[in-house]
């Protein structure tokens, strides 16, 4: 092997481990070591609470030994993260060790490498795990990587941080006004607690959270005013930053959500030809369902009322003796809409799947307001008479063979 194909392997490899690990890819393997990633966080931070158990004390050997196992794989992946940093997308303007550099003093990594210490350090210090049970807690922040949800959440709070820090700002504000007002006005009846304005701060935080531990209450009339208007500025400034972040955190799904959508639209043949305000068009039209595995989306003889795109998960067409399996982007269904035909397949999701569907009514709409689309999707089916089963799409030869006669033109 020469020195550029050992080069080209090398290369490959690292990219490949980047991808199943960061979860660039669909694949089995990619699942696999995800769920299993995911099932060695939360065994191991089930056996750290299970430890503090007196109960469970008769367990320690074998909750010493999930340790080692989870320090063990978890350093696995910290050692391959480390090397493959290269092919992270943002660091590719870097040197191999100038990612190496930035991907260690990344906030995930750091959080990788606590997790983990603990038991290094035990080998050297004289000290129980138990000691270090915070670090060894922080693997539980590690399921964030394999979330898209709290992805999207922190990708929200980083987003939305000048407006959460100016609605912190204001709550600090809030508290020490409140603390100050009860202060001059309860400082003469209760020197004890509300003496001093830090004192009294301890009564601001309590009530403007709206936790209220009764411990300490204002007894003269003007600090019980003062005490209901900071009751109410406690409800007010707390929901202003959950309002910013829920309404950013749905305007970032919606987004998310809008770009998958065009994007699969776009990539579909029927629709490939289109501009913007075409494809614009037909997604106010799409919906979405929602399947479990093994659940029967397309029956075998039914009409067919709609066709699918695929937002998530894997469906297979079952034809005589053998399958089709379609994944995310693809689609299915066209075919015997176009032509008018029953389905003549069973179509099954292998998994939980996310599906967009448009019914032939809505495409029977889209034509009657836009003719073109209508004769571009005519084109289009005719163009693909000639395919052969399993590309993507519906089943093409099996349905189209079952024309009694040429489609008549939508609208009509």
């Amino acid at each position: 092997m020469t020195a550029t194909d050992e080069g080209n392997w090398y290369y490959r490899l690292r990219r490949r481990v980047h991808v199943i690990l960061d979860g660039g890819a669909n694949d089995r393997t990619t699942r696999v070591v995800h769920r299993a990633l995911i099932a060695l966080v939360a065994l191991s931070v089930l056996s750290v609470v299970l430890e503090s158990v007196p109960q469970y004390r008769v367990y320690r050997r074998i909750f010493h030994n999930v340790e080692l196992v989870a320090v063990a794989c978890f350093t696995i992946e910290y050692l391959l993260r480390l090397w493959s940093a290269p092919e992270h997308t943002p660091y590719s303007d870097r040197s191999p060790w100038g990612a190496r550099l930035a991907f260690v003093t990344s906030w995930s990594a750091i959080i990788d490498l606590l997790t983990i210490l603990p038991l290094y350090l035990s080998f050297f210090v004289s000290a129980d795990l138990g000691v270090m049970v915070m670090f060894r807690l922080l693997r539980f922040f590690k399921l964030a990587r394999y979330s898209v949800g709290i992805r999207t959440l922190v990708a929200v709070m980083e987003a939305e941080r000048k407006a959460l820090v100016a609605t912190a700002i204001l709550l600090l504000g809030a508290v020490l006004f409140s603390a100050t007002a009860i202060h001059i006005a309860e400082q003469d009846a209760q020197p004890e607690t509300f003496g001093s304005i830090p004192s009294a701060m301890w009564w601001a935080i309590v009530t403007i959270t709206t936790v209220g531990y009764g411990d300490v209450t204002p007894v003269t009339l003007a600090g019980r005013l003062i005490a209901s208007v900071t009751m109410v500025t406690g409800y007010v400034m707390l929901g202003l930053p959950v309002g910013i972040v829920a309404t950013a955190f749905a305007e970032e799904i919606h987004r998310q959500e809008f770009v998958v959508t065009w994007s699969m639209v776009a990539s579909v043949p029927l629709f490939r030809t289109m501009d913007a305000s075409k494809i614009a068009e037909i997604m106010r039209y799409l919906s979405a369902q929602s399947v479990p595995a093994g659940a029967l989306i397309v029956r075998r003889g039914e009409p067919a009322q709609s066709m699918y795109f695929i937002a998530e998960g894997e469906v297979e067409i079952e034809l005589p003796g053998h399958g089709v399996r379609l994944g995310v982007g693809q689609f299915f269904g066209e075919m015997a809409i176009l032509h008018k035909t029953r389905r003549t397949a069973n179509v099954r999701a292998l998994e939980s799947t996310k599906l967009l569907v448009l019914d032939a009514f809505d495409l029977q709409a889209i034509v009657v307001r836009n003719p073109e689309i209508g004769d571009c999707i005519q084109e289009v089916a005719e163009g693909r008479k000639g395919l052969a089963a399993g590309q993507k799409g519906d089943i093409l030869e099996a349905e189209l063979a079952q024309r009694s006669a040429e489609p008549e033109p939508f609208g009509e």
